[in-house]
Formats: C-alpha cells, sequence, structure tokens
C-alpha cells in the first residue's frame, strides 16, 4: 500500500523556480526521513537533499546548497524540494524516497522510492 509520488516538475528557465513535492499514502509520514535524489544520463544517481522524520534536521549536497530548501509537511504527509536558481545542471530525473531512520544521503539506505518527476532546466 506505500507508496510516493513526485509532482512539480517540468521545463524551467535557468535562474527560474521550481517547486517538486513528495506526496506519502499508506505510510505514517511523520515516522519517517526523506531524501531527495536525482539521477542524468550517463551519471549516478546523486544525493540532493533529505530531511529528518521532524523535519528539525535538514542536510543538502554541496552543489545544491543555497539554492535549494527542502521542508515537510506532515500533516498533507508531504514533502517538498523548492527549488530557485536553478541551473542547466540541475537537469535530471528527481526521486523522492524514505526510510524509517537517519536521513543520509545515500541512495542504498532507502527503502521505498517514487517514480520520479522529471526536471528540465533550458532556455
Amino acid at each position: 500500500q506505500l507508496q510516493l509520488v513526485e509532482s512539480g516538475g517540468g521545463l524551467v528557465q535557468p535562474g527560474g523556480s521550481l517547486r517538486l513535492a513528495c506526496a506519502a499514502s499508506g505510510v505514517t509520514l511523520d515516522h519517517y526521513a526523506v531524501g531527495w535524489f536525482r539521477q542524468a544520463p550517463g551519471k549516478e544517481r546523486e544525493g540532493v537533499s533529505c530531511i529528518s522524520h521532524s523535519g528539525g534536521s535538514t542536510s543538502y549536497a554541496a552543489a545544491v546548497n543555497g539554492r535549494f530548501t527542502i521542508s515537510r509537511d506532515n500533516a498533507k504527509n508531504t514533502v517538498y524540494l523548492q527549488m530557485n536558481s536553478p541551473k542547466p545542471e540541475d537537469t535530471a530525473s528527481y526521486f523522492c524516497a524514505e526510510v524509517w531512520g537517519m536521513a543520509t544521503l545515500k541512495s542504498n539506505v532507502y527503502d521505498y522510492w517514487g517514480q520520479g518527476t522529471q526536471v528540465t532546466v533550458s532556455s
């Protein structure tokens, strides 16, 4: 029954903004840490950001630090990734994932994954 569904992806111009959402069903999201990951053709999956179950702790990859913001609304069972000033190198398929445990940027510790949403940054 557990499902994660990403939304909000699309085409955005450099310097614009985009907000991704990860909506969970069949799970009490406030018990899970959540991470955002991305993968571009020819590259390995990369951790982007993660947030603890309470939202009290967040981490960011150096490449996005200062531009992206992760947040969660447990009442809505949703985690967000606000992408400000995206760059062409941010183009990738973005996935959210959940784990019962500590939030990290290591993808292999996560148990549940969404289908992904495509983000394309281009003029």
